[in-house]
């Protein structure tokens, strides 16, 4: 993980000192941008600090070893919902509320109602059916 660490934790160094300049040409009369930029400096050092603390605590990763190789990596990456259909409903019904704010705050309405139940579909998809646990 320690590629991750220095991706997400260089950007502190990026983030601030545009934040700086970008106050600098704004003659800081529009903060907005400039607290923007420096909370996503702030953001990014928290992230690097999450993964540095996390990547002390678990073992290498095949990912992480210069002279791995590709069947290392092999094996069970975690539990998926086989065949599932409801990411497209689910995505429907997320498009729908950003159709709703061009629109009209009713539709909106609707893409939230839409999409909290295609959410609790596939969150019990495994209580169900073919693959009930």
């Amino acid at each position: 993980m320690k590629v991750e660490t220095w991706l997400f934790s260089s950007g502190v160094l990026f983030f601030s000192p545009i934040g700086v300049v970008y106050g600098y040409v704004t003659q800081w009369q529009e903060p907005v941008g400039v607290v923007a930029l420096f909370l996503t400096a702030a953001l990014a050092l928290l992230i690097g600090f999450y993964l540095a603390v996390v990547s002390r605590r678990i073992d290498a990763r095949p990912e992480d070893d210069n002279v791995g190789e590709i069947y290392e990596g092999a094996g069970e990456l975690g539990e998926f919902a086989p065949y599932s259909w409801w990411p497209a409903p689910l995505a429907f019904g997320g498009a729908l509320i950003f159709l709703g704010l061009a629109i009209g705050w009713w539709l909106v309405a609707i893409g939230v109602g839409v999409g909290a139940l295609c959410l609790v579909g596939w969150v019990y998809e495994f209580y169900r059916g073919e693959h009930a646990h």
